[in-house]
């Protein structure tokens, strides 16, 4: 397809993904005999101490685990989060589901490395992220922790994190499983058909195990088919172990993640955190005594963890053989740096009205900033994945930095937003804090972690806080052009005002760089790449039943953009959706089979003045199809960087594997004879290109 003078480029590079992730270069023969033989020098009692948590609260932002001197075994310091380390300062990155709008899986490497060599530097060795909880709902308080509705975007970019993260530490992927609805976890049960469960909510967990070595897990709070997640055998042993090949270990969300003592060794859970309430030495004497729980039982649990202490030659200083990072690394240029590349790339320009932006920066322009959200940190959730920067960069202070000549005025709360006639623009920075989402937090939790927890949990209504409503109600019609900017972590209903405004942005919670990349991209010297990882709906009404006290919740085949194309509802914005300064084009599809594997390729063309970016996404569709299956399925993207009227070939990878379906009555894997069509373009409503492939009598043909 492509001629002579045109590159081509792979959207999923995995020799890059993986360079340098530890877990992928284990000798494990060898790890077996040394953990046997360590396992034989060691008492009940030092078992006993491999299994819990030490201490309630964190010592210098360390939760301790296991660890004896005298056995040279080093304890577990493990240490969230998704976003940052959460040990004293460290670099503030956008949050995961802003980094998801990136579509960057490159980028998102090196933010798990830089992630990874921060907690090291901090002295941790268990980097408790990625959070990959598939987006059910965007009413989902946590939202803003994982990366998308779909299960194959989010495992692309889990598996990118995953192996960045563990050039330094462990890193471990939760909550295991299908954790998506905030304010009941403790208590509600997911309840899920084997289809649904093996094809859209445990993919991308079992990417992170199967492609990227996760060297652990954390299980999660709520039941699965009425079963908690810590004493949950079919997840924890039968799939996680059985199917998948985990050699790690399992430990359990911080309290009330363990909820028995011999039901959860039982099933797999190894490690209670933070400490030991189910797995003190009494409450496991007692399981023994009554014969629920034997020795055996406890020493398997021991070993796992063990087993990764020696495979990552854990030190008290030190993992995989290197020293401890110098401090400086921590919060360092290139980190912020990089942050700031995140929350540029992670920008999603969302209506560009008579080309309002980029802005000039032209003497005599005057540039109104209206809302108070332009002036604070709003960083996101302060909950477990809470990151504490010496320094935030707010979005006025981008926006004065990078104004040139232009007059900037800010305009906070009872301000007289009459005083706008006159002004060119009027930007108005509006959306969510941490008080309308995030992580829910008892009170009795509170009170034994830290102070400053603050309300969170799920949102009952997409749409904005009547606070944010109203003043962008009150700024509309006023200056000569007003552009709209959102913050926050998930989707926002936006049909009351969207066709009153000139431009509306999606800039998410941006980290500590955040106020620099809105600015960069608000007056062009960044072309906004980013595009939606979660559909917008036109009405919370046209997404699936949700009711934030639900004690029991079912989960179908249809999460997000299924769920829209299943009863064809269009989205205000689609899954896969932004604009850019620039147009690109996508050419013919071009499908070579391989084995095992379908080559797509396509010619990507930036036919516009300026450089910049975009997604190309691939989607599969299915014909004569006798089972139940979405209209489509993303099963391939890449992001594409090009100069103004440069081309390149794409080349997108299918595995077969991302085709097949889940047997149940074999219980296992399986290519449907059907027709496929594959579909390329810019969005899932932007598809131009595709091609049709039959697989029948097993074996592929083009149609």
């Amino acid at each position: 397809m492509a001629s002579r003078d045109v590159r081509s480029i792979r959207a999923f590079d995995r020799s890059v993904i993986h360079a340098g992730n530890h877990a992928l270069r284990i000798d494990h023969e060898k790890v077996e005999r040394e953990t046997d033989e360590l396992l034989a020098r060691m008492s009940p009692a030092q078992l006993r101490n491999e299994i819990r948590g030490s201490q309630a609260r964190p010592i210098d932002g360390l939760f301790h685990a296991g660890g004896d001197a005298s056995l040279g075994l080093a304890a577990w310091k493990m240490v969230d989060g998704p976003r940052g380390a959460r040990a004293g300062t460290a670099t503030a990155f956008p949050v995961a589901i802003a980094r998801a709008a990136t579509f960057d899986v490159l980028l998102e490497r090196r933010v798990g490395m830089a992630i990874g060599l921060e907690v090291a530097a901090r002295g941790g060795n268990v980097l408790l992220a990625p959070t990959i909880n598939l987006l059910r709902h965007p009413g989902w308080g946590r939202a803003q922790e994982t990366y998308s509705e779909d299960p194959h975007h989010t495992g692309a970019m889990a598996v990118a994190f995953v192996s960045g993260a563990q050039n330094h530490v462990l890193a471990s992927p939760k909550h295991f499983a299908l954790n998506n609805l905030e304010n009941t976890r403790f208590e509600l049960s997911s309840e899920i058909d084997p289809r649904s469960l093996h094809e859209v909510y445990l993919p991308h967990f079992k990417r992170c195990v199967v492609e990227a070595g996760a060297a652990s897990v954390m299980s999660a709070y709520n039941k699965v088919n009425g079963v908690h997640c810590g004493e949950n055998p079919e997840l924890l042993d039968e799939i996680l172990r059985r199917d998948w090949g985990f050699r790690g270990f399992v430990e359990s969300d911080w309290f009330l993640g363990a909820r028995s003592t011999a039901p959860s060794l039982n099933a797999g859970l190894d490690i209670e955190m933070p400490v030991g309430f189910r797995f003190s030495d009494e409450k496991l004497d007692e399981a023994i005594a009554d014969g629920s729980l034997s020795e055996k039982t406890i020493a398997r649990a021991a070993r796992r963890s063990v087993y990764q202490k020696i495979a990552w030659q854990l030190t008290p200083d030190g993992v995989a053989g290197k020293d401890r990072p110098a401090p400086g690394v921590v919060e360092c240029e290139e980190h912020v740096a990089l942050a700031r590349e995140a929350a540029e790339k992670s920008i999603v320009l969302l209506k560009n009205e008579g080309d309002v932006l980029p802005l000039e920066r032209r003497a005599g322009t005057r540039i109104a900033v209206v809302g108070d959200l332009a002036i604070q940190a709003n960083l996101g959730d302060r909950g477990s994945s809470m990151v504490t920067p010496s320094r935030v960069v707010t979005p006025l202070e981008g926006i004065e930095t990078a104004a040139g000549a232009c007059s900037i005025d800010f305009f906070g709360e009872g301000a007289d937003l009459s005083r706008l006639d006159g002004y060119d623009v009027a930007i108005v920075v509006a959306g969510l804090t941490y008080r309308d989402e995030g992580e829910f937090i008892p009170t009795a939790q509170k009170d034994a972690e830290a102070s400053d927890f603050a309300p969170g949990g799920d949102r009952e209504r997409l749409d904005l806080p009547p606070g944010q409503r109203d003043l962008i109600e009150e700024a509309l019609g006023r200056a000569a052009r007003t552009v709209v900017v959102l913050q926050g972590g998930s989707a926002i209903v936006v049909r009351d005002w969207v066709d009153r405004v000139d431009g509306l942005l999606m800039a998410w919670y941006g980290g500590q760089a955040g106020g620099d990349a809105l600015a960069r991209v608000l007056f062009g010297e960044v072309s906004p790449s980013g595009r939606l990882p979660v559909s917008i709906p036109r009405d919370m009404a046209d997404l699936m039943p949700w009711d934030v006290a639900s004690l029991s919740v079912e989960h179908d085949l249809y999460p997000g953009y299924r769920w829209l194309d299943r009863y064809g509802c269009e989205a205000e914005f689609p899954f896969g959706f932004g604009l850019g300064y620039t147009e690109f084009t996508v050419g013919a599809l071009e499908i070579c089979r391989r084995e095992g594997r379908f080559e797509c390729r396509t010619l990507v063309r930036n036919e516009g003045s300026r450089d910049g970016a975009t997604i190309v996404q691939l989607y599969v569709g299915y014909v004569d199809s006798k089972i139940e299956r979405a209209r489509q399925e993303l099963k391939g993207f890449g992001r594409v960087e090009l100069a103004a009227g440069a081309s390149v070939e794409l080349v997108i990878e299918v595995r077969d594997e991302d085709l097949r379906y889940y047997r149940t009555d074999t219980r296992s894997w399986a290519l449907e004879e059907c027709g496929y069509v594959f579909r390329i373009g810019q969005s899932s409503r932007d598809l131009p290109c595709q091609a049709v492939w039959r697989f029948e009598a097993g074996a592929w043909a083009a149609a």
